[in-house]
């Protein structure tokens, strides 16, 4: 029998009999793919979905569902539990995606180590082989009992572990090698990956077994694959930082279970990642003092605040554009922010380079740091040393006022906490707060009276 031939977009699935330039789906260009596809035969994947067709797929109401607290369990480490939001909860599909090397791998065996305690945890590597993934488990310290090893591609072969084994914990690393014989196309293709998600998957739900699912990420940091395969997942793990540092974040993207504002700090060592209790101290350490145009925020990550600073460079310009680099933060947010500056602030940036950065890795997404990043710029143009204990928390906006921010009173009291004694907030975000002891607040309205603080 003839195969037939159809594109698909490795964007978002949309499928066509012929190529085109631009997929209609998502309006992406050059993502159509040429795959050969065949009638599928039943597999092991298939066999397996039949068991769940049983009291799982009848109506039944909600009232009458059940669950205990044991839905949950911990992994043993506190920072990736916050992240998933409390824990793994049983049947659940994590798929965590970073660049080479960020440590993936790292992380999920050592979740062995920890998580092996109480759980039968497999281990499917179709990148390393068994003898290899007891070398790296001995360098990370994982010696418990409870953990099986497979070196295997096929999916068939690996439910039919996974269904002698009966494990509570499955990691499969990583999904873009697993392939199913009954599709032509090759492993880590757009039906490949699609289709041994959706049989892990269905695997997952039907025997109550936690997934744990790496995933490659492409140039531009998105993860490889259809974007189904976010869908498909319950909860999506991104591993943020620069390889050629120490800190490690990550970042939930999607959870179903939990809060996607959590993110977990790790510090990369030679027995493997270290969780980090205090990441406000950690990004703060070494910070020199007596450099100008640095400045303190604090950002809301969850219920945690963390600090960081903001350092800008302001320079004369030697071409005919000014430059504006940012490091950490969103250049277009950078841009307007100088405008405003610029315009209601009297500053002239028309013929300066502006240089922005987060110190430690860190990238701020949240506007309150907005106060901080102009008192960094207006600080690096004059070269004024801002005091060493003073905090910038303030949205601003383009008539150059103070907008509120939330959650005030947890950022002033993580700032006193690392022992901070001056700072600088909108003065319609003090009414009805708390301020802890030991911080004195200066409330403004205008971004000019904050300017005007340190330059008398």
């Amino acid at each position: 029998m003839k195969s037939k031939s159809s594109y698909i977009c490795s964007e978002c699935g949309y499928r066509s009999l012929k190529w085109l330039g631009k997929c209609p789906g998502c309006g992406s260009w050059n993502t159509l793919i040429e795959t050969l596809e065949e009638p599928v035969k039943a597999s092991a994947a298939a066999k397996q979905s039949a068991a769940a067709k049983t009291s799982l797929n009848k109506p039944v109401k909600i009232s009458s569902v059940k669950y205990d607290n044991e839905t949950r369990f911990s992994t043993g480490m506190r920072e990736l539990d916050r992240v998933l939001g409390g824990g793994v909860v049983n049947g659940e599909l994590i798929l965590v995606g970073g660049d080479p090397g960020i440590g993936k791998s790292t992380l999920l065996l050592q979740i062995c180590e920890n998580a092996g305690k109480t759980k039968k945890i497999l281990y499917v590597s179709g990148e390393e082989s068994a003898a290899q993934i007891k070398l790296r488990a001995e360098r990370l310290g994982v010696h418990t009992d409870n953990l099986y090893l497979i070196s295997e591609t096929d999916v068939e072969t690996i439910l039919g572990a996974i269904t002698d084994t009966k494990p509570d914990i499955v990691i499969i690393d990583s999904i873009q090698t697993m392939h199913i014989e009954a599709i032509s196309s090759a492993a880590g293709s757009v039906p490949q990956v699609r289709e041994t998600t959706n049989a892990l998957m269905r695997t997952a739900k039907s025997m109550s077994i936690s997934m744990f699912i790496v995933g490659h990420v492409t140039k531009d940091g998105s993860l490889a694959g259809p974007r189904v395969l976010e869908h498909m997942v319950d909860c999506v793990l991104y591993f943020e930082g620069d390889r050629q540092l120490s800190f490690r974040i990550l970042r939930a993207v999607k959870n179903r279970f939990g809060s996607t504002n959590e993110i977990g700090v790790f510090e990369m060592k030679d027995k493997g990642l270290v969780e980090v209790d205090n990441p406000s101290k950690m990004l703060l350490e070494g910070r020199p003092e007596d450099i100008s145009g640095s400045a303190i925020v604090c950002t809301m990550e969850g219920t945690r605040g963390i600090l960081a600073e903001i350092q800008a460079l302001v320079t004369p310009t030697g071409f005919g554009n000014p430059r504006r680099m940012s490091a950490g933060l969103d250049l277009n947010r950078i841009l307007l922010l100088i405008a405003v500056l610029e315009k209601r602030a009297r500053m002239n940036l028309a013929n300066s380079d502006v240089y922005i950065n987060v110190a430690g890795g860190l990238r701020i997404d949240e506007t309150a740091a907005d106060l901080g990043i102009c008192i960094a710029i207006a600080a690096g143009q004059a070269d004024i040393i801002l005091p060493p204990d003073m905090l910038f928390i303030g949205e601003v906006g383009l008539g150059g006022e103070l907008r509120a921010v939330s959650q005030l009173e947890k950022r002033l009291i993580e700032a006193a906490n690392m022992g901070f004694k001056t700072a600088v907030a909108p003065k319609q975000s003090l009414k009805g707060i708390k301020i802890p002891g030991g911080i004195r607040v200066y409330g403004i309205r205008t971004i000019r009276e904050a300017i005007a603080l340190f330059r008398k």
